[in-house]
């Protein structure tokens, strides 16, 4: 059997999406032409900008083309119904993110990480590009130690098991076995079902020759939003599993605070020194990476690292306060 056989046969892709209009054609093309006739599932949470047509002409072309509605519509639901639904008889599940760009090739490499290292998950690193001018500057923070802390999977580097990565690949008989996704958690929910799959004994390998690029939010809002939500995310799976935060994650939790504190700064200077030691180190560390690179949109980089920080701590704060989450343990998932 060749490694396109092997595709076809036991891999089920799922790619989760909400209104991906701009993406969603280029991706497909690259997932055709790397399936070797892998069925591919959209999970669609009710897009209303097109996406629904874009699917329906591939699917009329493409029979290993599925489309399925995901009514809950957040990403972890999605992927659960679509394994659920489609995955009997398939031995592998390949999460596609539909905002992301994929080497050649990325399936079969994929596979071969997976047997060469004997991992029931193959992750893969994150690159982050941009293409207006707060984009690349969002990107040059997100590839920086100010915006990730030196996340082992937001860079390139050497091959190795690990805690977590970007998800790519792993085994269905597993992620059935733990509960799949918790679908409470739209945010984070990759990194509490790695928790799961280690403890269940399965072994996660980060592949760095099969690194993606991401592509970062557009605006500050939306930016500021999508890191809260990292925040809150974070913050649920640290409380259901007891773990506690390492150093790098637990820093942006002092920012908060740190801006809570300045209207107390008309009584006496003191108390703006947190905000302004913090902004201070982000902006000149920003500075340095434009200078570096050469970019006024790079020197903006410790704008976007700021608002990264406040967004990732208020929302880890905010979840850290309310009633304790319910029970870790999920119930096996089953096969319709």
């Amino acid at each position: 059997m060749t490694l396109l056989d092997l595709i076809a046969n036991d891999v089920l892709v799922v790619v989760p999406c909400l209104n991906e209009k701009a993406t969603l054609p280029r991706l497909l093309d690259q997932l055709i032409a790397d399936s070797g006739g892998a069925d591919i599932v959209i999970a669609d949470g009710g897009s209303t900008d097109g996406s629904l047509e874009i699917v329906a002409r591939y699917r009329s072309h493409f029979p290993n083309v599925h489309l399925l509605a995901n009514p809950r519509r957040i990403q972890s639901a999605g992927i659960n119904l679509a394994v659920t639904t489609m995955g009997r008889n398939k031995r592998w599940l390949l999460r596609i993110d539909a905002h992301c760009d994929y080497p050649p090739g990325y399936m079969a490499g994929l596979l071969e990480s997976a047997a060469r290292h004997d991992a029931a998950s193959v992750v893969v690193p994150m690159i982050t590009r941009g293409q207006a001018c707060f984009q690349r500057a969002c990107a040059d923070a997100q590839n920086s130690l100010i915006g990730t802390g030196g996340s082992p999977h937001r860079h390139v580097g050497e091959g190795r098991y690990v805690d977590h990565g970007h998800h790519a690949l792993m085994r269905i008989d597993l992620f059935l076995r733990v509960g799949g996704y918790r679908e409470a958690q739209s945010h984070n929910e990759d990194a509490e079902l790695d928790i799961r799959l280690r403890a269940a004994g399965g072994r996660i390998w980060l592949e760095p020759r099969q690194a993606i690029v991401y592509h970062p939010r557009k605006t500050a809002g939306a930016l500021l939003r999508q890191y809260f939500k990292y925040g809150e995310g974070r913050a649920r799976t640290m409380r259901l599993h007891g773990t506690h935060l390492k150093p790098r994650q637990a820093a942006p939790l002092l920012v908060p605070p740190a801006v809570a504190l300045l209207p107390f700064a008309l009584l006496h200077p003191l108390f703006a020194l947190p905000a302004a030691a913090w902004a201070a180190t982000c902006l000149l560390y920003g500075l340095l990476l434009g200078l570096r690179a050469r970019s006024a949109c790079a020197a903006a980089s410790g704008v976007a690292a700021m608002i990264m920080h406040l967004g990732w701590g208020t929302g880890y704060l905010r979840q850290f306060l309310q009633p304790r989450p319910g029970d870790r343990h999920l119930p096996a998932l089953t096969l319709q």
